[in-house]
């Protein structure tokens, strides 16, 4: 491994005033750790900002019609609140599916939504790809091995690695903010095509969301080559509203599909003013599906993307 400097931040102005471009945050360092380790870095951070002795980023409250969660609030605790499991059950279901119970216990709700991607190609070790997300011309997805960890919706930056994060799906279904020291910015915003919104010396602090409206119904639900551990190579969210038999709203959110969660509006539209049956399901993962260009190794997320919204 290389050398590192390691900053123990006890306030958020003195993690912001560490980092920089050389710096990089650890929390539960379940990700970092293991890209360190990995080498898989083609610029690796010379300085790690700890961020876990900060105190009052661990909580799970509500007030005024809001969830708040801080950002070093484990996966754990969010899976085992109250609060979460009777309002908020999509995320509850999410934060559960994430790794295993010793991942869970370390990793933080900030953490899984800033992780990097889990494409064997930027994640080989000793940096063996020099990808695209690490200033290469090449998303070597496209022409290699593209079975895992890739999307079938676009690329439109020319990378082709899926969102690997689980919470970030129904975050994003549940209309959720992502509030950092300089700003509020809704989930739906701070996913981007590589990476994420923050700026360089930015720190997620809180994570809110809106209490659903009476008669939301939620799931999320996930497909993974194994059941235990692994990350999602499809995923949905979501959040559908019913009224006197009919849906009023809809939220489906598809993860594993493309390099940020995907919202999908085809299906939402295609459930809205129906009642939800057989029929109407269907028709809802059909339409999940409209515009898919998969590659030539992982079609089979096609059918698996229509089945999981059905089902969902």
């Amino acid at each position: 491994m290389n050398k590192i400097e390691h900053v123990n931040a006890t306030t958020i102005d003195e993690a912001v005033e560490a980092l920089g471009n050389d710096a990089a945050i650890i929390a539960g360092g379940t990700d970092i750790l293991c890209g360190l380790k990995g080498m898989i870095y083609s610029s690796p951070p010379s300085k790690l900002v700890n961020i876990k002795n900060i105190p009052d980023l661990d909580y799970i409250e509500e007030s005024g019609g809001v969830l708040r969660i801080g950002a070093l609030t484990t996966l754990t605790a969010i899976h085992e609140s109250d609060v979460v499991q009777s309002k908020y059950a999509s995320l509850g279901q999410a934060a559960r599916k994430v790794g295993s119970a010793q991942l869970r216990n370390m990793g933080t709700i900030a953490g899984n939504i800033c992780q990097q991607t889990r494409c064997w190609y930027y994640r080989g070790e000793h940096n063996d790809f020099d990808c695209l997300r690490k200033g290469g011309a090449l998303c070597h997805l496209v022409p290699g091995n593209n079975r895992k960890h890739s999307v079938i919706f676009g690329g439109t930056s020319g990378c082709f690695a899926a969102c690997p994060s689980d919470v970030a799906i129904p975050l994003v279904a549940l209309g959720g903010t992502v509030v950092t020291n300089q700003r509020e910015i809704a989930a739906e915003d701070f996913f981007e095509e590589i990476g994420n919104a923050l700026d360089d010396n930015e720190v997620v602090t809180e994570i809110q969301i809106p209490e659903p409206a009476s008669g939301t119904q939620q799931v999320y639900l996930k497909w993974a080559w194994r059941k235990a551990i692994d990350f999602p190579e499809v995923s949905v969210a979501t959040a559908i509203t019913v009224d006197g038999g009919s849906v009023t709203d809809a939220k489906i959110v598809l993860g594993g599909v493309m390099p940020r969660p995907r919202r999908a509006t085809d299906a939402e539209d295609a459930l809205i003013g129906n009642s939800i049956n057989e029929a109407s399901a269907q028709a809802a993962g059909e339409a999940a599906v409209q515009g898919a260009n998969p590659l030539p190794h992982n079609g089979y997320k096609v059918q698996l993307t229509k089945v999981m919204v059905k089902r969902a």
